[in-house]
């Protein structure tokens, strides 16, 4: 099968690359995929062997046992990971930054007992939107909400809960027009689950609805959401918050799983007849012009991705503001990099005619995977709207990007 593009990162020792990391599960990621999708979340085993390799905590701080990798090794981790299966890799950019988040950013107590308490093997999933309300009470918040698409929460011992801090019946401020929105860290047992992921794509992934009554979290496992106010860890993208990191990880799943499709359709593609056709697939000029312009976009989405976020990243280490143009500039690459993704998916699934609509395959999976994925709200068009509107001065600043 045909490698991944661009996936190496140099390092001393493989312990210390997040894409070795990866890369070192390929075939059990493999064999575990339709276990998975019947499952409905990770299997154990690949649970386990994130874990066991050291994948799972590899973005964290160091305090919590991460490696405190850069921008471009985080993306092509996630690329990695989502050309594996796209399952395995949505769970990547799922669990992944909610334990980075959690332990950039929870106050010293709270970081204790999640992480420290636990020699940091603490899986975090959930969802950051502040669908719920908090009511504020001696000690942190009495919190109620529901929320979907729980991401990752299938094998996550924590589930994390956007949620808006109430006073008085009315939601905290923290600017004019800017509600104060803040994460909850709940343990799974206070929280009630509703089997809901039956689902087109993703099916792996655990991304269940979930709702809190009336539970109280202390505020020591609460954090602001829009924080760039570390706690732990030295690495720039614990001082540019979660935004970039949401949509680096969008950026690079889409990337990974477009790209698993352009290489399954060129290792089809020598072997591949169509019917009443002589010539091979790969031999016909139509399939050779639409791989190279697939191919070609995808480097270029994927280039101007890794330019975006280490072009930010580079900014802060040197100890400039994140703008709102950096800030622009990555989540439309991200939107771009999604799009390009897109495109080549339908592509490759078009070229591989009967071959792509064979239940379970990579190919098939893929495609239900990548429609899936690529719905999120996350990479919409509003977002590149926003951006656009930034490049073009007509506003100052949009604080959700």
């Amino acid at each position: 099968m045909v490698d991944v593009l661009g996936t190496d990162v140099p390092s001393e020792s493989p312990r210390a690359d997040p894409v070795a990391l990866a890369r070192g599960l390929r075939s059990l990621v493999r064999a575990e995929a339709p276990a998975c999708e019947r499952a409905r979340t990770m299997t154990p085993a690949v649970v386990e062997a994130m874990w066991s390799s050291g994948l799972m905590q590899a973005f964290n701080p160091a305090p919590a046992g991460g490696l405190e990798p850069t921008f471009a090794a985080m993306i092509e981790t996630w690329i990695e990971m989502a050309w594996q299966d796209g399952s395995f890799g949505w769970t990547g950019i799922a669990n992944l930054p909610s334990s980075f988040a959690a332990a950039a950013y929870l106050p010293d107590a709270g970081f204790a007992e999640v992480f420290t308490a636990r020699d940091n093997r603490a899986t975090l999933g959930g969802q950051f939107f502040p669908n719920g309300q908090g009511v504020a009470v001696e000690g942190g918040y009495r919190l109620t909400g529901a929320w979907s698409f729980g991401s990752g929460t299938g094998h996550a011992q924590y589930v994390a809960a956007g949620f808006l801090p109430m006073v008085d019946g009315q939601p905290r401020w923290v600017s004019e027009g800017i509600p104060d929105m803040q994460v909850a860290v709940i343990p799974r047992e206070e929280v009630d689950f509703a089997d809901g992921w039956h689902v087109q794509g993703l099916r792996g992934t655990g991304s269940y609805d979930y709702a809190v009554t009336d539970v109280f979290v202390p505020a020591e496992r609460t954090f602001a959401l829009f924080t760039r106010t570390p706690l732990r860890g030295t690495s720039p993208a614990t001082r540019m918050g979660m935004m970039p990191v949401t949509a680096a990880g969008h950026a690079a799943w889409a990337l990974g799983v477009a790209k698993s499709m352009l290489d399954d359709v060129a290792d089809l593609a020598a072997t591949k007849f169509r019917m009443s056709d002589m010539a091979s697939l790969a031999s016909r000029p139509t399939f050779q012009k639409g791989y190279a312009h697939h191919l070609a976009a995808w480097r270029a989405a994927r280039l101007l991705v890794l330019e975006a976020f280490t072009a930010a990243e580079a900014a802060v280490a040197s100890g400039e503001d994140l703008t709102p143009v950096l800030r622009a500039d990555m989540r439309a690459a991200a939107v771009y990099a999604t799009d390009v993704s897109r495109g080549a998916a339908e592509w490759a699934h078009l070229a591989a005619g009967t071959s792509a609509i064979r239940d379970g395959s990579r190919l098939e999976r893929a495609f239900r995977d990548v429609y899936t994925g690529t719905q999120h709200a996350f990479i919409s068009e509003k977002v590149a709207i926003d951006a656009a509107q930034i490049w073009l001065g007509v506003i100052d600043d949009q604080f959700g990007l």
